[in-house]
C-alpha cells in the first residue's frame, strides 16, 4: 500500500474507485485499521474515489515519537489530502476518526464537502477510564484488553454467532502498536468539542448505535442537535454498526453522501 509523509508521521493508505469520482476519506476507530471498512468499500467505490488510511500508530502507520492530539490527527488528514492532490473531500470518521472529523469541520471546513460522524461523541468517556486503560496497556500489552474491546464493539448476540470477522478484528487490535494505541487513547481523552460544535457548518450526518455503550445514542443526538441541520440515524447495534449491521450502515452513508449539495441555514 502507498505511504504518505505528514510531518514526522508516515501514513499508510489505500485507494479504491475510479479516478475522477468525488473523493471520500474513511478514518478508522481506535484500535482498528483501514480494513474495518471492507463491508462498505465495494458499494462506496462505485460512486467515489475512496481514500482509507491507518491513523497514526495503527495498522501500517507507525507511531510517531512523543505525544499526539486530535489536532495532530486532523493535520494528518490534511497532509494526506495534499499528498493526493485533493482540494476537498467527503469525510467519514468512526469513533476516534469521528473526533478527527469534528476537528476538521471546525478548523478546515473548506476541505470537507460532507461530514459523517459515526459512533462518536464530542467527549468520549471520563479521564479516569482512559488513564486506567493506558496503564493496563503499558503494563501488559494490547492482548490484555482485546477481549473487553470485542465486548464493547459487538452485541452479545453477534459475539455468540462466532462470526469470523470478530477474530480477525481481535487480531488487528492486538497487532496494533501499544505505543501508538496509548498515544491515541491520550488524544481522545484530552479532546472535548462540546462548546465548539456550533462552528461546524458543513452538511453533517451522525450515525449511532442504540446498544452502543462506548459512544451512546444520546452522545450522537447531542452532536446532531448541536450541529446546524445535522441528520441523525440510529442503528440497532453496539459500537461497530458498519460490521454488525453493514447493509443499514452502508445505506445510510450512501443516501447522505449521494444527495445534491446543500448548505445548512
Amino acid at each position: 500500500m502507498p505511504l504518505a509523509s505528514a510531518g514526522n508521521v508516515v501514513i499508510n493508505y489505500r485507494l479504491d474507485g475510479d479516478e475522477g469520482s468525488p473523493w471520500l476519506v474513511l478514518s478508522n476507530g481506535l484500535g482498528l485499521d483501514l480494513t474495518m471498512w471492507e463491508p462498505q468499500v465495494a458499494a462506496l467505490a462505485r460512486e467515489f474515489r475512496v481514500l482509507r488510511y491507518d491513523s497514526r500508530g495503527h495498522g501500517g502507520s507507525p507511531a510517531p515519537a512523543g505525544s499526539s492530539t486530535i489536532a495532530d490527527l486532523g493535520h494528518d488528514v490534511l497532509a494526506l489530502l495534499d499528498h493526493a492532490g485533493v482540494e476537498h473531500a467527503h469525510f467519514c470518521g468512526f469513533s476516534m476518526g469521528g473526533m478527527t472529523g469534528q476537528w476538521l469541520g471546525i478548523h478546515a471546513p473548506q476541505r470537507v464537502s460532507r461530514l459523517v460522524l459515526a459512533h462518536t461523541a464530542a467527549r468520549i468517556g471520563p479521564v479516569s477510564m482512559w488513564n486506567e486503560r493506558i496503564a493496563t496497556v503499558n503494563a501488559r500489552g494490547m492482548a490484555a484488553i482485546s477481549g473487553a474491546a470485542m465486548e464493547r464493539w459487538f452485541t452479545p448476540g453477534f459475539l455468540a454467532g462466532e462470526h469470523p470477522i470478530v477474530g480477525a478484528l481481535k487480531g488487528v487490535f492486538e497487532r496494533n502498536s501499544a505505543i501508538g494505541y496509548v498515544q491515541c487513547c491520550a488524544a481522545v481523552r484530552d479532546a472535548d468539542f462540546r462548546d465548539r460544535l456550533a462552528q461546524i457548518r458543513v452538511p453533517t450526518l451522525v450515525i449511532s448505535g442504540s446498544r452502543d455503550a462506548a459512544t451512546t445514542a444520546a452522545d450522537g443526538r447531542f452532536l446532531a442537535d448541536s450541529i446546524a441541520a445535522a441528520r441523525f440515524v440510529e442503528i440497532d447495534s453496539a459500537h461497530l454498526s458498519n460490521i454488525e449491521r453493514p447493509a443499514e450502515f452502508t445505506a445510510a452513508l450512501m443516501s447522505f453522501l449521494c444527495q445534491e449539495s446543500e448548505q445548512p441555514a
